[in-house]
């Protein structure tokens, strides 16, 4: 029997392949050229560094990092660093590739990148986070910067880590403070409003646009939600305040259900209290796998990779899944769920609203003037729908499934960019 490392990696694996492979269906439903299918199936750099940390009981200790790079074919590389026990250079390249497309899909000036240091921040003082951080960032530093690849935070990261990084890389150019160098930082230091929100907006505006295409509305939609972080909360708001009825949400420990529908925030307040939105009351508890098989209009998987699979796909009864996680879904669950006639926003899509804000607060940092909300949602809003319209029409053109509709958007995107660049050599 796999361990659960053991497991994890082989997942990792999974995704990575999984993202080749749809690359690869894109790529020959395109017709593209072999010589591009060679330049952009795999990333441009993968960066492996190894460093010491001195902890707060005087031992050092060394720690692996990892910064994988796309080729920079539309821009300047984007991507988060995340901390976690299990990172592995197989997951952080695969979020990499996914993150290339993601971008090329929204429309964006970037090209993909991702970041990771194989540690576990919760049994580390925040002065040993503190220290790993500058470290680490001073290692990678040889291969970002604001025209060349733009950091931002991820699992167990968020604007403080991303703060450390820009006053150290600053510290390394004499002192010259530079904003643009990572985004996700606190306001005060070039952060962008709307941030927060921004990734279960984003899907939340695809949501509305897949319901129009449907011809039906939100007001009156029941709503199923595997994962109650940032994402998963939000956009339980999101559709809450619209008029859809919110019948499920789970976390880690389990899942909460009510037909007659849930208060989101009054659960949200019971979770901060308890660290689990099991035991709410008024709610039967249920499982995470029995909340994705619920009866509902929308299903969000927001929390983990590979949750729909050939083995419960069959028997989900959603009628639109709008993909908050990374990788929710299995290439034979995707195939399944196509056939019954399940409505998919794909997570390179649905996703995208946290990589566009970021975007947002890049062009912020570089120009020194600074967007109130209104003008950021706006924004936002625009272009989320605007992706959303050229993947529909990418779906109803070549009849294909909105994932494969999506991967072919972006491959052609950064195929074209890179035909007009032409060939150095």
């Amino acid at each position: 029997m796999a361990t659960t490392a053991e497991a994890k990696r082989e997942g990792e694996l999974k995704m990575l392949k999984t993202a080749r492979y749809f690359f690869d269906v894109a790529a020959q439903k395109l017709k593209l050229e072999e010589s591009l299918v060679e330049l952009l199936r795999y990333p441009k750099r993968k960066l492996i560094v190894h460093f010491p940390v001195r902890m707060d009981d005087g031992r050092t200790i060394s720690f692996e990092g990892y910064r994988v790079q796309c080729h920079p074919v539309l821009g300047p590389g984007k991507g988060g660093i995340r901390y976690h026990p299990d990172t592995t250079l197989e997951e952080v390249e695969a979020l990499a590739v996914l993150m290339n497309w993601k971008c090329a899909v929204a429309g964006l000036p970037f090209s993909g990148a991702k970041g990771g240091v194989r540690c576990n921040p919760k049994e580390m003082s925040v002065g040993e986070i503190e220290r790993l951080t500058r470290r680490y960032a001073a290692e990678i530093s040889v291969i970002i910067g604001p025209d060349v690849d733009i950091p931002a935070p991820d699992v167990y990261t968020s604007s403080r880590e991303m703060a450390w990084i820009v006053d150290t890389i600053s510290m390394h150019k004499s002192g010259e403070f530079v904003p643009g160098l990572v985004t996700g930082k606190p306001i005060l230091l070039g952060g962008s409003v709307g941030r927060e929100t921004a990734t279960a907006r984003g899907g939340f505006f695809c949501t509305l646009e897949a319901l129009a295409h449907l011809k039906t509305k939100l007001e009156g939609a029941t709503v199923a939600i595997q994962g109650y972080g940032n994402a998963g909360w939000y956009y339980a708001h999101f559709v809450h305040e619209t008029g859809a009825k919110v019948i499920a949400v789970s976390d880690s420990r389990g899942g909460i259900y009510n037909s007659k529908g849930l208060d989101p925030k009054a659960v949200l307040d019971f979770k901060k209290e308890t660290g689990t939105v099991v035991g709410f009351k008024g709610a039967d508890k249920i499982t995470n796998e029995e909340l994705l098989e619920l009866k509902c209009d929308i299903l969000a998987p927001s929390a983990l990779e590979d949750q729909l699979h050939e083995g419960n796909a069959p028997k989900v009864k959603a009628k639109v899944i709008c993909e908050l996680a990374n990788g929710p879904t299995t290439q034979e669950a995707d195939a399944i769920l196509h056939e019954r006639g399940i409505f998919v926003i794909p997570d390179i899509l649905a996703n995208a609203g946290g990589v566009t804000v970021s975007y947002f607060e890049w062009v912020q940092d570089r120009s020194r003037y600074f967007w109130d909300a209104e003008r950021v949602d706006e924004r936002l809003k625009l272009f989320m729908t605007e992706a959303f319209k050229r993947v529909l029409a990418m779906h109803l053109k070549q009849k294909v499934d909105m994932r494969t509709a999506a991967f072919m958007t972006a491959v052609a995107r950064v195929a074209e960019a890179a035909r007009a660049r032409g060939l150095y050599a």
